[in-house]
């Protein structure tokens, strides 16, 4: 006989299991406990440069630099066994100069109450809010004209620090006096001229170290009248949008000042109008992660509110890295050049540190061709363009003349409505090549790549010197150098776009961009030399892959740029040594400490 129904499972289908309580409990403690990872990490994440607040805001440049031994550690990785030790050098001195030497410990003395960034900034002279240069007569004038610097280190556990300040190392030379500005304390050294140190605590949470009284009131004046680097104009609004997740370092410069700076230099002034551009604008800033392949910088550039100044924003680029093959060496994109051209024309005017004053360009191209640049060329140019350089294959029994070309794309069409401007792109192109047969005697000659039409130029001599056509029908080309037409002619299969050192290097974001950079170095460096621009520059060479970069106009008022720096690594790492070996020059090894 079946059992009688009852309701008991009914009952027990109202009342949920253990097993489902557990199960949702476990779900909800879960989920919290993401949330909760999730606030803190964007919390985590550095928006803000480490003691904004309190540095003063005509600071001329300030950098913040992570604490975290192990991101130090994974920054030796990168490179060479050269620049590794370059790099040790300056970590040594550093380190010995502004703590062993004053009988300091990193990890002993300053890790466990530091937070996760110092920052570094450098004042500004008095000289840079001068309306003149004036002479330096007396003592009390040179030290205030010196530069100051500023060391904000936020504190984690107060007590520490505040230990630390209250019974601080014995001196070598010199002694330590109290006492107090604007109700805070200050502890400074009386030693030699340059190394008067003071030490001030702000609200528990910030230790203040600077290389002068008077910058230590400098900064306690920023900060008690709101006057620091966070309330300078733009800086609040554009700083955040190259915020990172724990980046290594942090930077800030102040363009207006640093112009003021370069205008009183007795050696080399700047002119007046210059002065008065360079005034428009207002901050640079970057940050800077570490990656496993290399090193990512997020920078952005922002003119003065005051500035009556404002940039177009036109992001039209990231095509021509389709048009040219997988093999190419360089390549420099832009969205615009007529604007481009504008804008070097307004910053760079009357300026003595631009490469190549405009009118030189302008009055080049003038006798060189007799066309004028802004009428007969730029006027077509305001879409895309390139400069690219591509290795030729080399073939048997031809000479080699040349080991790559060059060459320049632009698209000739109307920037806002995308109107083709072909027909002024011809009738300036005839032009000029009506130039090179009469007033160059080169042959000017038609013909034909991958059944499309092209014009080549041949030298008095005999050698192909140049080729130029179209290319999607508004893309106009040149090829200098090289005869590698049949490279870009058809549009190539394997693009430079497609290949793995290009998508790992260039970065995709701003986007959509303005422009974009990519420089195959181990490559460039293995074929071709270069000339030598900066101090060292082979052994940064050697130690560097690819580097890549993609920028964008972000708003009227802003540009936005990254970087990326593909590194080699170093096999076999040594250790950094300690502040004992170091005195010794011995190679006793020791932990990595900033």
């Amino acid at each position: 006989m079946a059992p009688p129904l009852v309701s008991v499972p009914m009952k027990k289908n109202k009342k949920p299991s253990l097993v489902l309580t557990l199960s949702a409990a476990g779900l909800l403690i879960g989920a919290g406990s993401i949330a909760y990872w999730l606030l803190n990490q964007r919390q985590t994440v550095s928006s803000e440069l480490v003691g904004a607040n309190i540095i003063p805001g005509d600071t001329l440049f300030a950098v913040s630099l992570t604490t975290d031994p192990q991101q130090w550690q994974k920054l030796r990785q990168f490179g060479t066994k050269e620049t590794q030790a370059e790099l040790d050098k300056n970590l040594v001195e550093l380190r010995d100069r502004f703590l062993t030497n004053n009988g300091y410990d990193f990890q002993k003395d300053v890790a466990p109450w530091v937070g996760d960034n110092v920052t570094i900034a450098f004042l500004a002279p008095d000289t840079a809010s001068k309306p003149a240069p004036k002479p330096v007569t007396t003592n009390e004038d040179a030290a205030n004209d010196q530069q100051s610097m500023v060391m904000v280190l936020p504190v984690k556990n107060p007590e520490i620090a505040k230990s630390i300040l209250a019974q601080p190392k014995t001196l070598k030379q010199g002694k330590w006096i109290d006492r107090t500005y604007q109700g805070i304390a200050i502890k400074q050294n009386q030693g030699q001229a340059g190394e008067n140190f003071s030490a001030a605590l702000l609200d528990g949470r910030f230790l203040v170290i600077t290389d002068s009284p008077k910058a230590t009131e400098r900064a306690i004046d920023a900060y008690k009248n709101k006057t620091s680097l966070a309330t300078t104009g733009g800086f609040g609004e554009n700083f955040p949008k190259i915020a990172n997740y724990q980046p290594f370092a942090q930077f800030y410069v102040n363009v207006p000042t640093a112009a003021k700076i370069a205008a009183a230099s007795p050696n080399r002034p700047l002119p007046a109008q210059v002065l008065a551009q360079l005034q428009n604008n207002q901050g640079l800033a970057g940050t800077m992660t570490l990656e496993p392949e290399g090193i990512r910088f997020k920078g952005v550039s922002w003119l003065n509110p005051n500035s009556q100044r404002v940039l177009a924003v036109e992001n039209k680029a990231g095509k021509m890295q389709s048009r040219v093959p997988a093999e190419t060496l360089m390549m420099l994109s832009g969205g615009n050049l007529q604007r481009l051209w504008g804008d070097y024309v307004l910053t760079s005017q009357g300026n003595p540190l631009s490469p190549i004053a405009p009118e030189q360009i302008r009055g080049g191209i003038k006798s060189l061709t007799n066309l004028d640049l802004d009428k007969d060329l730029l006027s077509w140019m305001k879409g895309e363009f390139s400069l690219s350089v591509i290795p030729t294959t080399p073939k048997q029994g031809s000479p080699d003349d040349f080991r790559a070309g060059l060459v320049f794309m632009v698209q000739a069409s109307d920037a806002y409505g995308g109107q083709s401007l072909r027909q002024s792109a011809e009738a300036a192109i005839k032009q000029l090549d009506e130039v090179m047969r009469n007033q160059y005697q080169f042959q000017v000659q038609p013909g034909k790549v991958a059944g499309q039409p092209v014009v080549n130029w041949v030298s008095p001599y005999g050698t192909l010197t140049a080729t130029h056509g179209w290319l999607d029908g508004d893309v106009a080309f040149l090829v200098v150098g090289a005869p590698i037409t049949d490279k870009i002619l058809p549009q190539p299969n394997n693009t430079l776009a497609s290949t793995l050192p290009f998508q790992q290097t260039v970065p995709t974001e701003p986007n959509p961009t303005n422009g974009q950079f990519f420089l195959d170095v181990e490559r460039t460096v293995k074929n071709f030399p270069l000339p030598t621009l900066i101090p060292n520059q082979q052994t940064l060479l050697d130690a560097t892959r690819s580097i890549g970069m993609t920028s964008a106009v972000s708003d009227s008022r802003s540009n936005r740029y990254d970087f990326f720096i593909a590194l080699k690594k170093v096999t076999n790492m040594t250790t950094l040594p300690s502040p004992e070996s170091s005195k010794s020059n011995s190679a006793t090894p020791s932990t990595i400490s900033p």
